[in-house]
């Protein structure tokens, strides 16, 4: 019985060496296989985790920028309050000493009047964006060295290179002053404080003053928010810190976002919305008297009732209250809430917390 099961496998060898092969050769691909399989979906949760870390930090990022937003509005409305006060030329209008240069009082109070009003609108919607911009970018870069950090590579943020970064916003908030120039219109100067004027025709005026401001300035609006003596200090590269060369890179680096495209869509779209918050915050004081006959929502509404200038400069003067409130108001809360700041600052922080930075 031996001898015939071994001659039988004698004379089937070759088809049982090659059962062998296939077997062992399923065997070791199954094997193979479920490596493959194991380490794929190793990697997919790696992946997902690193992707929710990702967004939380992004989110946690965002209350930051906004709580910022909120923290820097009373300085600077300080700054603008301080350049262009227009309660102590009220104030000096009504003493007898103030009658001696009315007419020069009349017409400083016309112009700070307004003119504080419009800078505060630009400024917030300025420092609103750049602080995305900032911000994200610091976000991102943080991301990256609480990924890597611990496998010895050099901090792309360490902090004191943030701090020193972060503190080019006072060139925006001490120094917005430099905004008032553009902002200052020889509309204000000739018009009586007797004469009357509608909403529509101070939303006309507005919109030619913003054109004067964006487009017939000499200067772009991203001069007034970031200096541009950082580059006096590349040429002393010698005497430089690593943490200057640090700060240096992430102010050139803020310099090119600001610059894009993209930056001058959202700065627009801000200001868009900040200016139409400012015309329906006006509106409430424009409104007809009860009982008149002309309704409020007619196509001509907006011209149906007019004020006398001497009434429509405390108007003007009390919103920098709304627009650089420190508590969330309705004028703050657009700009932060506005869908494509949210997108800019996830593009932004997309850009710097991306592995491939660290090959740059």
């Amino acid at each position: 019985m031996f001898s015939s099961a071994w001659n039988f496998v004698k004379r089937h060898k070759r088809k049982f060496i090659f059962a062998g092969a296939v077997v062992g050769g399923v065997y070791f691909l199954g094997k193979y296989a479920q490596k493959k399989i194991r380490e794929l979906q190793e990697k997919e949760a790696t992946e997902y985790i690193a992707q929710a870390r990702r967004q939380f930090h992004f989110e946690s990022n965002q209350r930051t920028c906004n709580m910022t937003v909120l923290s820097m509005l009373p300085p600077l409305k300080e700054a603008i309050v301080n350049q262009l006060n227009s309660e102590s030329l009220t104030a000096l209008l009504k003493t007898k000493e103030g009658l001696k240069t009315l007419f020069d009082l009349k017409t400083v109070l016309r112009r700070s009047g307004f003119t504080r009003t419009i800078v505060a609108v630009y400024s917030t919607c300025m420092l609103v964006v750049l602080l995305r911009v900032q911000l994200n970018i610091i976000g991102g870069y943080l991301y990256l060295d609480n990924s890597v950090g611990k496998n010895g590579t050099t901090a792309l943020a360490p902090p004191d290179v943030q701090q020193q970064y972060l503190s080019s916003i006072q060139h925006l908030l001490g120094d917005g002053k430099l905004l008032c120039d553009p902002c200052t219109s020889s509309w204000f100067i000739i018009l009586s404080l007797k004469q009357s004027l509608s909403l529509l025709e101070l939303e006309q005026q507005l919109s030619w003053i913003r054109a004067e401001v964006e487009a017939g300035s000499q200067r772009s609006l991203s001069w007034f928010m970031l200096a541009d003596d950082e580059n006096a200090l590349a040429d002393q590269a010698c005497g430089l810190t690593e943490n200057d060369r640090m700060t240096i890179r992430l102010l050139n680096e803020t310099r090119d976002m600001l610059d894009s495209p993209d930056f001058t869509t959202v700065l627009n779209a801000c200001l868009n919305r900040g200016f139409s918050r400012l015309l329906d915050n006006l509106a409430e004081f424009f409104r007809p008297p009860p009982g008149d006959s002309a309704p409020s929502c007619a196509p001509d509404s907006l011209s149906a009732v007019s004020l006398p200038l001497a009434k429509i400069i405390p108007i003007i003067n009390g919103q920098i209250n709304t627009i650089c409130s420190e508590t969330p108001s309705h004028f703050v809360q657009d700009l932060l809430l506005n869908d494509q700041v949210k997108e800019f600052a996830a593009n932004v922080y997309e850009t710097f917390s991306a592995p491939q930075e660290l090959q740059k």
